[in-house]
């Protein structure tokens, strides 16, 4: 009897986990986004500096954020992102960076995130 019951486990355990299915994320914004900053050499300072800022969204809805300073990383932490009409809302817990709303902006020249006043924040890679 025990082994009927041992076979019925492992046939349940078997529909359940075929019948579950994560659903697919084809957000367009999934990818790479950066920023480049770069300022030239002053009286003070010989060389210029070139800040990099990327973030790489995920289909989990998570994402990584990097901020480079000469190529070199000098912050980095994970962020959240949700999409509600038309907007992308950028979170990062744990941290003091405000929230980001921005919205994709399809161009010749690429896409782009744009905030609200249509200030481009990030080109996509």
């Amino acid at each position: 009897m025990k082994k009927v019951f041992s076979l019925l486990a492992i046939i349940a355990i078997v529909l359940v986990s075929n019948c579950t299915e994560i659903p697919e994320n084809n957000d367009p914004v999934i990818g790479i986004w950066s920023d480049v900053e770069v300022t030239a050499a002053s009286k003070t300072s010989k060389g210029g500096t070139t800040i990099r800022k990327e973030w790489i969204f995920n289909d989990a809805y998570l994402g990584r954020y990097h901020q480079k300073s000469n190529g070199s990383i000098t912050f980095k932490t994970d962020f959240k992102w949700s999409y509600d009409n038309d907007t992308y809302t950028i979170s990062y817990p744990g941290t003091d960076m405000e929230d980001k709303i921005v919205s994709m902006k399809a161009s010749a020249e690429g896409s782009s995130l744009a905030d609200s006043q249509g200030n481009i924040m990030a080109l996509r890679e």
